[in-house]
């Protein structure tokens, strides 16, 4: 029989640019590594299975770095939250960074079901005009649909981006790089992808870097950063 949970923690942590292209499998094993090395009293679910009671807010893409990226932990002895910090900080690999953990009522929602959208910051060295830059970015937040295909292996599915972009509040335009700071739909349902929403702006080339700066969760407080 698995020991109550007595203490959920939401943690959040940094994803660099040395860790962006290990695969979340990789970063779920990292975790619970980590917290085995740091003797946390982390929870397990019951049944035949048992599995580490360990939520992530919403999976990086593999090349995807991110600024504030969410986790809860449930625990089955109350833990100091500095403490959880300090020893998880000292077991993360170069790249992993604890940025803060903070206490969240035991019962309430799951945190994946919380998440509503993704802030990004995309960086592209392709050449475009600031004015051909501008119009496109008016286009693509005028148009009602913009009618897209997703493929793996010999699968297509076709959709409408439109409906996950909800802002591109800012462009910075020079000769040399072109920054984007997009906000995309990211919840149970459907994901933007900043990739998708390039292409759609008419460039060619897949961004230099993809940087997911925030989650926007559906709960006073938040979490975006």
């Amino acid at each position: 029989m698995s020991a109550p949970e007595l203490q959920r923690l939401r943690v959040a942590y940094a994803h660099r640019e040395s860790v962006k292209f290990i695969s979340h499998l990789d970063v779920l094993r990292t975790w619970h590594r980590a917290i085995r090395r740091a003797e946390l009293p982390l929870a397990y679910s019951a049944g035949y299975s048992p599995h580490p009671r360990l939520l992530f807010a919403s999976p990086l893409a593999v090349g995807v770095t991110g600024d504030w990226e969410l986790v809860d932990m449930f625990l089955t002895n109350r833990m100091d939250e500095d403490e959880v910090a300090e020893r998880l900080s000292a077991q993360f690999p170069f790249g992993m960074d604890i940025r803060a953990v903070r206490e969240v009522p035991l019962h309430s929602p799951s945190l994946p079901a919380l998440v509503r959208f993704a802030d990004y910051v995309v960086l592209l060295e392709e050449k475009m005009a600031r004015d051909e830059l501008i119009a496109a970015v008016q286009r693509v937040l005028a148009a009602e649909s913009l009618p897209r295909e997703r493929r793996r292996d010999k699968d297509v599915r076709r959709y409408d981006l439109r409906p996950l972009i909800a802002a591109i509040p800012d462009v910075l335009w020079r000769e040399d790089i072109i920054r984007l700071n997009m906000r995309l739909r990211c919840d149970s349902s459907a994901a933007g992808r900043p990739e998708e929403v390039t292409a759609a702006l008419g460039f060619q080339q897949h961004p230099q870097t993809i940087r997911r700066v925030g989650l926007v969760l559906a709960e006073p407080e938040g979490d975006a950063k």
